[in-house]
C-alpha cells in the first residue's frame, strides 16, 4: 500500500473514531441530564408550594416574600402516554396577590389577575420577585429544552461533578446557554446551573440545596438564585407540601384561569 492510501486509511479511521467518541459523549450527556431531571421532579403530575424569599445588600433579614401554589402536569412520553408540559401557579401570599395566576403551556406563559379582562402573554424572563423570573418558578426539563455536551469533570464542594454545556433547542427556551454541574455519584444530583446570554455573559447562578426524601427520591427542596450583577443580593426558593396530584387537563387553559383557578 502506498503512502497516500495509508494516509487516507488513517484519516478515515480517525474520523470514524472521532464520530464514535462524539456520539458516546453526547449519549453520556443526555443520560446525565435525564437522571438529574428525574431528581429535580417526578415524571408524574404533582403539586407543591413554593416560598420565595428575597435578600438585599447582604442583609440577613428578608426584604420580600412571595408564596405560590403550583400544579405541574409534566410527563415524558411513555407507552400510550403522550408528552405534556404545563403548569398552573396560583399566588397565595401576600394577600394583595391572591387571585393572580400564571399558566405555562410548554413555552407559552400567560398571566391573569382579576383586574384584567382576559389572560395576557408574558415573558419567562420577566422579573417576579428579587432574582426570580416567571420562568424560574416552573420546573424546567433540561432534556427537552437543551442540547447537551459533556465537557469533563471538576470538583464541586466536597464532591466531583460532571460539567455539561447546554444550548437551548429553540428561542422559546428562557435562557440561551447553561453550564450545568451534576454530581458524578449516586442519582446524579444537580449541584449548580450557571445561566448565560447569547454573547456568553453570566446572568445568574442557581444552587440546588437541602436534599430530602420527597416522593421516593432525594430531591432538592431549596434553590438559591444569585444574579451576576448583584453579588450581595440573592433569592431563595423553598419547596414544601410536595404531593402527586393529577388535575384535569382543562385546568391548564386560559379559559379556566379566567374563571378563577382554584
Amino acid at each position: 500500500m502506498n503512502t497516500v492510501l495509508i494516509r487516507r486509511a488513517l484519516s478515515g479511521l480517525w474520523l470514524f473514531s472521532a464520530c464514535v467518541l462524539a456520539t458516546s459523549v453526547d449519549n453520556n450527556a443526555l443520560e446525565i441530564i435525564r437522571r438529574a431531571d428525574e431528581v429535580r421532579s417526578p415524571n408524574k403530575p404533582f403539586r407543591y408550594t413554593t416560598t420565595i424569599t428575597e435578600y438585599k445588600d447582604g442583609v440577613a433579614k428578608p426584604d420580600g416574600k412571595q408564596v405560590l401554589d403550583i400544579s405541574m402536569r409534566f410527563m415524558k412520553p411513555e407507552g400510550e402516554t403522550r408528552a405534556d408540559a404545563r403548569s398552573l401557579a396560583r399566588f397565595i401570599y401576600p394577600p394583595r396577590d391572591k387571585g393572580k395566576v400564571l399558566l405555562s403551556d410548554w413555552y407559552d406563559l400567560w398571566f391573569y389577575t382579576p383586574e384584567l379582562r382576559r389572560p395576557i402573554s408574558v415573558s419567562r424572563q420577566q422579573r417576579l420577585i428579587g432574582q426570580i423570573s416567571n420562568g424560574d418558578v416552573i420546573v424546567t426539563n433540561f432534556e427537552y429544552a437543551y442540547d447537551a455536551t459533556l465537557l469533563g469533570q471538576e470538583p464541586c464542594g466536597d464532591k466531583r461533578c460532571y460539567k455539561l454545556s447546554l444550548t437551548r433547542k429553540s428561542p422559546e427556551v428562557t435562557w440561551p446557554k447553561v453550564m450545568y454541574y451534576v454530581e458524578t455519584d449516586g442519582d446524579n444530583r444537580p449541584y449548580k446551573a450557571a445561566y448565560y446570554s447569547l454573547d456568553d455573559k453570566l446572568l445568574k447562578e442557581v444552587l440546588y440545596q437541602d436534599f430530602r426524601m420527597v416522593l421516593g427520591k432525594m430531591r432538592p427542596t431549596k434553590i438559591v438564585v444569585q444574579e451576576a450583577r448583584h453579588d450581595k443580593s440573592y433569592s431563595v426558593m423553598e419547596y414544601s407540601d410536595v404531593r402527586l396530584e393529577s388535575l384535569p387537563e382543562y385546568y391548564f387553559t386560559r379559559e379556566y384561569i379566567q374563571r378563577g383557578a382554584k
